[in-house]
């Protein structure tokens, strides 16, 4: 009988039923193409985790946005780990960005990415080598991030606004508010230079850029993400307290 086995095993049958075993790689494939719907799920737009507002929320929405909030609370507390939290949540988002078709802001989350890795190390080696304190801009350079911001804002919004023209087989609809939504991306990119080098002017972006979110994603009917911003703009909020604390409690520095 065992010898009967042994020739039946080389047909992957069993000498008792004799009927067909399941294949070992058969299996593995089974489980491991689970593994990845079960990925592919996570990262899916459209499948969702929980509803508000009769506003579907999928996984990767849920997550890159805990973990955007995460980012901004440990920034306001000058927390160095807000920079793997902000690149985690930058590449959750730059997934719903591209499933849903917002390309500009998909690079954009390129863009935080890599100033994530920049303010991390950035953060790390100063650390290690007697971080400077939390500085402030002359009146001067304010004077002059004001005015780069309106020619940017003015110039690349122009860009936005006629881009249907220039590339109507890519871009088949008018931008909506391409001067709003340039001013929003244009500050977040300084914001997040200013925060990198401990700024505190980074905070006075973050503000602007939370209040016109809320009424811009307002008006656009998305609700869920002008809630997000309410929440954004108070940890901004608490991001100047605490800021300002550090400051009385070192040397204050001017920015050159």
């Amino acid at each position: 009988m065992k010898c009967v086995a042994i020739a039946l095993s080389d047909y992957n049958l069993c000498p008792c039923t004799m009927t067909e075993l399941p294949d070992r790689r058969t299996f593995l494939y089974t489980t491991r193409m689970a593994d990845i719907s079960s990925l592919t799920m996570l990262f899916d737009v459209k499948e969702t985790f929980f509803t508000v507002w009769e506003h579907p929320v999928s996984y990767v929405e849920f997550i890159g946005t805990v973990l955007g909030l995460i980012s901004v609370f440990l920034a306001a507390r000058a927390n160095i780990f807000t920079w793997p939290t902000g690149i985690a949540n930058a590449i959750f988002f730059l997934v719903i960005f591209y499933q849903i078709h917002l390309y500009s802001d998909m690079f954009l989350q390129m863009y935080f990415c890599g100033m994530g890795v920049y303010g991390w190390f950035s953060w790390k080696y100063k650390a290690e080598h007697q971080q400077s304190a939390i500085r402030t801009l002359s009146n001067t350079n304010r004077v002059r991030l004001a005015a780069f911001i309106a020619a940017v804002t003015l110039l690349i919004g122009t860009l936005i606004a006629n881009i249907h023209l220039l590339l109507p087989q890519i871009f088949d609809h008018p931008a909506s508010f391409p001067y709003i939504d340039t001013f929003v991306a244009v500050s977040s990119v300084l914001a997040v230079i200013l925060l990198a080098r401990r700024i505190f002017e980074t905070w006075v972006l973050w503000i602007l850029v939370d209040v016109t979110s809320i009424g811009l994603y307002s008006v656009k009917g998305v609700k869920l993400i002008a809630l997000e911003f309410v929440i954004f703009l108070v940890l901004a909020a608490l991001g100047v307290l605490s800021w300002y604390r550090l400051w009385k409690e070192s040397e204050l520095v001017t920015a050159e």
